[in-house]
């Protein structure tokens, strides 16, 4: 089933669970976000968020130039500033896919439909396994930047893939291909098998600081 949400694509991959602030200044958001505060219902302020591919900025061809897979986005909190932008906290709720955007309005509208998980067939033995890697991961990281990831890993695979996934410092690409995985043990398989290159690089230039994990400092407009 094909929903039309107003679209607000960011330069970073989001994964469900994410919250985020963002600071909205731009024109078209500060009028997306008035758009939303005019919905009654808290649950239903959604809209859409698509990752701005590397090297392309949005504008008049935007839709050329954004991924097609991305996530809905709840507006929970607002503040509003005497200059008239705001300081917005959003939560990612699921995964969508971006069929077409259009642009002639105040803010932009995308045409996207749900993309669920597969069901969850995997094996115990592959949740442990990307358990480890990420603890050992975090270890090593820890070790050489004095970086501390605080809070436990979920045990369900699904909620597991879309924690571990987020955490990964990964580059956007890579983000993205997590995102995009068709099921959790498709996306777990692959978070390990991303997190095992970044240990091994760890472990050959142990001199040089690991992928920067801090991913949640970003302009998004």
């Amino acid at each position: 089933m094909t929903d039309t949400l107003p679209m607000f694509p960011l330069n970073t991959v989001l994964f469900p669970g994410v919250t985020i602030p963002l600071h909205v200044f731009e024109d078209r958001y500060r009028a997306l976000v008035q758009h939303l505060l005019q919905i009654e219902d808290p649950s239903e302020r959604v809209f859409g968020s698509v990752a701005i591919r590397e090297g392309y900025e949005v504008g008049d061809h935007g839709a050329q130039s954004l991924y097609r897979v991305g996530v809905r986005m709840q507006l929970t909190e607002v503040e509003n500033n005497e200059d008239g932008t705001f300081e917005i906290v959003a939560t990612a709720r699921d995964r969508i896919i971006l069929a077409g955007l259009e642009t002639s309005g105040d803010f932009a509208n995308g045409d996207v439909t749900d993309s669920p998980d597969q069901p969850i067939e995997g094996s115990e033995a592959l949740h442990d396994r990307a358990r480890a890697t990420f603890t050992a991961y975090r270890a090593a990281v820890s070790a050489m930047q004095g970086t501390t990831f605080s809070g436990s890993l979920p045990r369900d695979p699904g909620y597991l893939s879309w924690t571990l996934s987020a955490l990964a410092p990964l580059p956007m690409a890579e983000r993205q291909s997590l995102l995009e995985a068709e099921s959790p043990e498709a996306r777990l398989e692959l978070v390990t098998t991303l997190l095992r290159e970044e240990l091994r690089a760890i472990n050959v230039i142990p001199s040089l600081p690991a992928t920067d994990v801090a991913h949640t400092a970003w302009s998004p407009n």
